[in-house]
């Protein structure tokens, strides 16, 4: 038997699915080195080679390299 497909709806409170497509938007990769991260700034996800470490609050976070602004002026020129 096929299974029948269901569309993502909302209920009309805005609050929940009726149903909801399964799986991430973050498809999972087999290495480790290809996976996202989110900045802990911007909390945009971008590849781990364009993220670095900074000590904020106590604990290292990932954030953008060499920051966010800057990072994203040079991706929207890559465009």
């Amino acid at each position: 038997m096929a299974k029948d497909t269901t569309k993502t709806l909302i209920e009309a409170d805005g609050l929940r699915y009726k149903s909801k497509a399964p799986g991430s938007p973050f498809a999972a990769t087999s290495s480790f080195g290809a996976a996202t991260m989110s900045c802990f700034l911007c909390g945009k996800h971008r590849p781990r080679a364009m993220l670095k470490s900074r000590k904020l609050l106590g604990k290292s976070q990932p954030v953008c390299a060499p920051s966010c602004k800057e990072l994203e002026e040079q991706l929207a020129t890559k465009k």
